[in-house]
């Protein structure tokens, strides 16, 4: 149980025998109630505070993207102009580069309320009527994960996005009739990992499509100085962070955090480069932001096969994870690291992670550092 959820029912366990003393004084028990009610179990509301600020508010504010965000900032200036809401946008990309803080930035620089749901959760055409018929005009309706939409309720959403409208049958046989429902104009705000899953029909409606790519090491920075100063951290110890990011900002503020608590719990709260190092070095996260299992999957083609090629399968069973969490979670980062390549065969190892390893290698392991991007 949650330590709010303790607290809550303490509360209520001590409400609970003062209403006991009271007997059938009404009075008092009501004096009981009140004062329980309104009396807050312990919370921390500057904290919940620095949490929700790490996220950016307006494009002012939002780091890095820098050409998606000078699109986007055209389009909505222009919809601003015309007083109309700004066209469906899809946003594409990896777990954790911003798409859903872009869907927040545009409900709040258009000035419209702002509606969240993810794909899955939509399983029936009726799901999405209720969701649709409550907005109300300018509302922005953002779809995580939009490529895992039923193919009912995607279908349906063709005609909400494309004339305003919602066509729905009511009852069955030859009493089934049509209903047409005229929906509120509405900006649909889609994000999705995994951009060939969307068909093409629904992908052809947005009139504004933004791909978001892993963030430089400057951008990064920049990223966790925002947040750092906002959690109290100095300049070196957020470099350091940044490091180790993996390019993408969700991580690095995931890192902060933890970063944080070491040095609250460790040493004097106050994070520098030194303390910064330490704490990674705790949580398992090395120089190129590596964690136990990315280096179990490199330890395993270098040390266990001694670079050989290894399928995902056999890859799988020696770390103890899924495929496909190998293959969505960690293989993007090592590839893009030029840490792993995949071949015909299977995966292999480069000469950068045998070197990262602490190995010579194998004369013959491929060396990708001249021509693959390094975070």
């Amino acid at each position: 149980m949650s330590p709010g959820g303790r607290a809550r029912r303490e509360v209520l366990a001590v409400a609970a025998d003062d209403l006991a003393d009271f007997g059938d004084d009404e009075r008092g028990a009501d004096t009981v109630l009140a004062r329980r009610v309104v009396d807050p179990a312990n919370s921390d509301p500057d904290e919940a505070l620095e949490e929700v600020g790490l996220r950016p508010r307006s494009l002012a504010e939002f780091i890095g993207q820098s050409q998606l965000v000078e699109h986007l900032g055209i389009v909505l200036q222009a919809a601003r102009q015309r007083r109309q809401p700004v066209d469906h946008i899809l946003f594409a990309g990896p777990p954790g580069l911003g798409k859903t803080s872009l869907a927040g930035i545009v409900a709040a620089e258009m000035g419209a309320g702002l509606r969240i749901t993810a794909g899955p959760v939509l399983t029936r055409a009726g799901d999405l009527a209720a969701l649709l018929t409550d907005l109300q005009d300018g509302d922005v309706l953002f779809i995580d994960e939009i490529h895992r939409l039923h193919h009912s309720v995607e279908e349906m959403l063709y005609s909400a996005m494309e004339d305003g409208r919602l066509d729905i049958l009511i009852g069955k046989g030859p009493t089934a009739r049509s209903i047409r429902l005229e929906l509120p104009a509405f900006t649909l705000v889609g994000a999705t990992t995994r951009t060939g899953l969307v068909s093409g029909p629904l992908r052809d409606r947005f009139g504004f499509v933004g791909r978001l790519d892993l963030y430089d090491p400057a951008d990064l920075r920049a990223i966790v100085e925002r947040s750092a100063r906002i959690l109290k951290v100095d300049a070196e110890g957020a470099t350091r962070i940044a490091e180790r990011s993996r390019g993408t900002p969700r991580v690095a503020n995931r890192l902060l955090r933890r970063v944080r608590d070491y040095a609250e719990v460790r040493g004097d709260g106050y994070i520098d480069g030194v303390t910064a190092g330490e704490g990674l070095e705790l949580f398992g996260v090395d120089e190129l932001g590596l964690d136990k299992v990315d280096r179990a999957i490199l330890s395993t083609l270098c040390d266990r096969f001694g670079g050989q090629p290894v399928g995902l399968t056999t890859l799988s069973q020696c770390v103890g994870e899924e495929p496909d969490t190998i293959e969505d979670a960690y293989e993007p980062y090592l590839l893009q690291s030029g840490l792993i390549q995949r071949t015909a065969r299977g995966r292999v190892a480069t000469q950068r992670a045998w070197t990262h390893l602490g190995h010579n290698g194998p004369a013959d392991a491929p060396d990708p550092s001249s021509t693959l991007p390094l975070f």
